[in-house]
């Protein structure tokens, strides 16, 4: 087990299939989707499908984002006093600067925004992380540092993203990556919200929880626009990391669940880094992937996985208490988590 720890200690969600995190992993679990018309066209002339989040006001970005967030982050601390909420440093993932479409506004009004929806005001550690999809893992990163070396006691770790604006649909056309009736290499997209809070784990013989006990980060050099031959080099440095940081062997853990959303590059790369990674027979290692259900999320994707990780392992669900959870951007950074659930 990681020297560094960090236990699950609470979770929220907003997804286009649930408005909480209950709802959503059940719904996820029983595989049901929701994808609707919207009222864009895509190049060829058809209507393009995504999976928006049913909220009771409509609003444009960044406000929408800022909603979603605040409605995972009220869940999460729910059964959190309000005395031990107030002053919680706060890291918010977003998507990474220079994504095609990025909603506008992000970096300068995201983090008082959500305040605002609150009413109240975060830790001055809290802090806006533009990484995408693998934003979370950096933000556990930092989430251990302000745990173990600055004796915060919680911190609380959100993520809001949404593929649904008309700039964003326009870029991710032109690129060929939705999925179309003429396009089957591409994804629905969606958007999400999440939050989880992250602290110490409890002492041994206490409530079982889901702990993060690696964490690993490196860079993809053949990239889905590089035309280089992937070989899932960046994916497997993350991985084996994160196993080093755990003290285990992939073929002790139990199951995966990555942000694969539809596209054949990203399941070829998981297939690549874990047949490299293996080195004992397993005769079963299921990949579970919640896009099929939210469509292609961005950097909600992590706390979408780590949320039905742990309804998954509480509920009794999972295959087993050992979980791989692994993610890839398009720029190349690659991320991966190792978590055991146990008391």
């Amino acid at each position: 087990m990681s020297p560094r720890p960090l236990a699950i200690l609470g979770t929220g969600l907003v997804t286009p299939v649930g408005l909480s995190a209950p709802a959503a992993c059940a719904a996820i679990r029983a595989k049901v989707a929701s994808p609707m018309e919207s009222r864009f066209l895509d190049s060829a002339g058809e209507v393009i499908m995504t999976c928006p989040v049913p909220l009771a006001e409509p609003r444009e970005m960044p406000a929408r984002l800022a909603r979603m967030a605040a409605m995972a982050i009220e869940e999460c601390l729910d059964e959190v006093p309000p005395a031990d909420g107030e002053g919680l440093p706060v890291l918010v993932c977003v998507a990474e600067e220079g994504r095609p479409g990025r909603a506008g506004g992000l970096d300068a009004c995201l983090l008082a925004d959500i305040e605002a929806e609150l009413g109240g005001r975060f830790s001055s550690a809290s802090a806006l992380i533009s990484l995408g999809r693998t934003g979370v893992a950096s933000a556990l990163t930092r989430a251990r540092d302000l745990v173990y070396e600055a004796g915060v006691p919680r911190v609380l770790i959100a993520a809001a993203d949404s593929l649904l604006g008309e700039q964003q649909l326009a870029a991710l056309d032109r690129a060929g990556r939705l999925l179309t009736p003429g396009n089957s290499d591409g994804f629905l997209p969606g958007e999400a919200a999440g939050a989880i809070l992250v602290g110490a784990p409890a002492a041994p013989g206490t409530a079982a929880q889901l702990v993060v006990n690696g964490i690993g980060i490196a860079q993809e050099e053949a990239t889905l626009e590089s035309g280089l031959p992937l070989r899932a080099d960046g994916l497997l440095r993350a991985i084996r990391a994160a196993l080093v940081e755990a003290g285990c062997g992939v073929h002790e853990l139990d199951f995966r669940i990555a942000d694969l959303s539809g596209e054949r590059y990203y399941f070829k790369e998981a297939a690549l880094a874990v047949v490299r990674v293996l080195r004992q027979s397993k005769d079963e290692f299921d990949l579970w992937h919640a896009a099929e259900c939210t469509g292609e999320v961005g950097a909600a994707a992590a706390l979408v996985a780590l949320a039905v990780a742990d309804a998954a392992c509480r509920n009794g669900y999972a295959p087993g208490p050992g979980v791989l959870v692994h993610l890839s951007n398009d720029d190349g950074r690659r991320a991966a988590l190792v978590l055991g659930y146990g008391d």
